[in-house]
């Protein structure tokens, strides 16, 4: 019992191993009972699922205040429950940019929406694996060296003014390097193999069985090494809000948690999303001005994570909105595979 109650990271590791219950009870639920077999999910069905797993994330929150609470006060509880929003918030919104290359990337391997969902899945699992690693070694550098958020901090401000600016060509998925060492390297099926990643195909010069990948599995490589370069964006990002390793990963995977739900929902009406990107932008810039402004113009003193939060969710609101009201009359340009 002690183990579980020693600290770390500044946390608890029971609190940890609870986290991680949650997620491996939520992965086991939705992939073991909800999608058992493989099924095409409707529009209505992936809003529910989402509004589910934002239900969760709010309401990990709350508990996030209790235990922060309980060890560091109810000020720095207060404090650290609103970082854990506005990342949360924040990691939310980027991730629309993320389901539109995925949808690109399922058209690009001819993926039909009933064997997506389970790459989407295995596409997460591995998504809480890398981000973890990443976050592990972004809290060491930062621990160790400050500065290094200075780095974060310009890094974020530079993205979101290469994002106001850039323009929308659509990332060429079949001349992804990976695509290309894969195939290079071992077999690729021509076509799909329903759910399954291997398979064993007929050697054509020995005759015997040899294994071979699908496409569902180059697909599901192509969304892991997109998620990595989103989540060289988003872990700064967090990292500009907090430096509590708990709220910086939690924040993270919670909002990625509901992605594979949501994607089915956005998918089809992503190009009502378009002008997000500019709010987003707007996001990283204030997110990595925060730190300049609390360390040089505030005298070290925290910006309000109150005023934090209502400035983040504000901008996202507002580029919803405003996309919704501008596209109104639009029709889809990247429909579901």
């Amino acid at each position: 019992m002690e183990f579980l109650m020693m600290d770390w990271l500044g946390t608890p590791v029971w609190f940890w191993m609870a986290f991680l219950g949650l997620v491996v009870a939520l992965t086991a639920f939705d992939l073991g009972i909800l999608h058992k077999e493989d099924r095409e999910m409707g529009i209505g069905e992936s809003l529910k699922l989402s509004a589910f797993y934002i239900s969760i994330a709010l309401a990990f929150g709350v508990w996030v205040y209790f235990q922060k609470t309980a060890t560091f006060g109810a000020e720095i509880g207060a404090d650290l429950t609103m970082k854990y929003y506005t990342g949360f918030f924040i990691e939310k919104a980027l991730s629309i940019d993320n389901i539109f290359v995925i949808g690109l990337i399922f058209t690009t391997f001819s993926i039909p929406p009933k064997y997506q969902y389970r790459a989407l899945l295995w596409g997460i699992i591995g998504v809480i694996v890398l981000r973890g690693v990443m976050i592990a070694l972004g809290a060491a550098l930062v621990e160790q060296f400050y500065w290094v958020l200075y780095i974060f901090a310009l890094f974020l401000i530079a993205t979101g003014v290469k994002m106001l600016f850039a323009s929308d060509k659509p990332m060429d998925v079949a001349n992804n390097p990976a695509v290309r060492f894969i195939s290079r390297i071992m077999r690729v099926t021509p076509e799909l193999h329903e759910q399954k990643f291997f398979v064993r195909i007929p050697d054509t010069r020995t005759g015997k069985l040899a294994l071979a990948a699908t496409p569902l599995f180059l697909a599901l490589v192509v969304i892991n090494i997109v998620d990595l370069v989103f989540a060289v964006d988003s872990v700064p990002a967090i990292f500009a809000i907090t430096t509590d390793t708990f709220i910086v990963y939690t924040s993270n995977i919670m909002a990625v948690l509901g992605l594979r739900a949501l994607y089915f929902a956005l998918a089809a009406m992503v190009h009502r999303f378009h002008y997000l990107k500019y709010a987003l932008a707007l996001v990283l810039v204030f997110i990595g001005s925060k730190i300049f402004v609390s360390d040089f113009l505030l005298s070290g003193d925290k910006f309000p994570p109150v005023m934090s939060l209502a400035v983040t969710f504000g901008l996202i609101f507002g580029g919803i909105i405003y996309s919704l009201w501008k596209t109104k009359s639009e029709e889809p340009s990247n429909p579901v595979a």
